[in-house]
């Protein structure tokens, strides 16, 4: 499995740092190092941007926000910074940061430096020669949700993080800051979307627990042990983490978690093994979940409705970079349609009354 192993691709066009101010800036805060930096680029995500630093013989990971960026709230480096700089002494799978820089002057934004580790993330294209039978599927899917619930039962007041959200009323101001965020990038009239942000505030569900809520975990935010694929190495993209529901967090992992026999629009939003043999369905994993956390997901209609609402805006916000000219990626030019299927699904979920 060491041949399956992320890997890195040449920069996107409009997407280069500044590599010798970048140099400088890196050898005169981290002491002991030395040059020549080379920059390379992971090829995934669509929001944040990563970038492999090979500064010497060290190597570091640097994440900035995406150029063009409109919303700072949601590119907050300095903020994801200081998550992961309590969360990796308490919580194995974060990585540990390393340099924070909020000088603009460098990259034209604020960035922060971690370290580096090794593994297999499942994309949306699950790489040549992953071929799991059934029970590799099975125990692949079942860690993946015991993380979550571990991750979910986190101390987080004993971990330094308890200013880092309001539990009370949090879904109240998700569903209303999600909402305005669309409005704010919105580029065509999405009748489903239109609904969503009615219905949500009318059906709003009682608050219960509260705990570290990551907010986009899915497959390809996680790493992999290349020996033992059940084994999660590291967790990605905390640029949204904070305090809330952890239902919240579960209904986005149902909005990516596609089934077989899902409609062929919402299959380009498969991340992972979650439609080959000896995958859960939507409904198994919400029962594991419940089982495996003691949380009652009664209502868990709701929150996979408003994670594919709040995905679909997301996907949005970054189409509406491609349309405004602040990003030349290609893999964005069609991302409308990928907002309109969500949200037909969140619109057919309510509806019906099935996930």
């Amino acid at each position: 499995m060491s041949s399956l192993i992320d890997t890195t691709k040449p920069i996107r066009a409009g997407e280069e740092l500044n590599v010798p101010a970048l140099e400088a800036y890196l050898l005169a805060h981290l002491p002991g190092t030395k040059g020549p930096l080379t920059v390379e680029q992971f090829p995934g995500g669509a929001s944040n941007l990563t970038y492999l630093l090979r500064l010497g013989d060290q190597e570091l990971v640097l994440r900035r926000p995406p150029f063009g960026n409109r919303v700072k709230s949601a590119h907050d480096m300095g903020r994801e910074f200081r998550v992961l700089s309590k969360l990796h002494v308490v919580y194995e799978p974060a990585p540990r940061p390393l340099l924070y820089c909020e000088d603009e002057s460098v990259l034209g934004a604020p960035f922060y430096c971690m370290e580096r580790r090794h593994g297999v993330i499942l994309r949306r294209k699950l790489p040549v020669g992953f071929a799991p039978d059934a029970a590799m599927v099975a125990r692949l899917n079942r860690s993946f949700v015991d993380n979550l619930v571990r991750f979910h039962k986190i101390d987080y007041e004993a971990a330094g993080l308890g200013d880092l959200g309001k539990p009370a009323g949090f879904v109240q101001r998700q569903v209303e800051g999600w909402a305005k965020r669309y409005v704010a990038c919105r580029t065509e009239d999405v009748k489903e979307m239109e609904f969503l942000m009615e219905w949500f505030p009318q059906n709003l569900p009682a608050e219960t627990h509260s705990s570290l809520v990551h907010n986009d975990y899915k497959f390809d935010n996680l790493m992999l042990d290349p020996h033992d694929l059940t084994r999660i190495v590291a967790v990605l993209d905390w640029e949204m983490c904070t305090l809330g529901d952890p239902l919240m967090d579960l209904g986005t992992v149902l909005s990516y978690w596609v089934e077989a026999k899902d409609p062929a629009p919402l299959q380009v939003h498969a991340f992972g093994p979650t439609q080959l043999p000896g995958s859960m369905t939507r409904r198994e994993l919400a029962e594991y979940y419940g089982q495996q956390s003691g949380f009652d997901t009664s209502n868990v209609l709701f929150y996979y409705a408003f994670g594919l609402f709040k995905t679909a805006v997301i996907v949005q916000q970054i189409y509406y970079r491609y349309v405004q000219g602040f990003t030349k990626d290609e893999r964005f030019a069609h991302f409308n349609i990928q907002v309109a299927a969500m949200s037909k699904e969140a619109h057919r979920a309510v509806q019906e009354g099935t996930y």
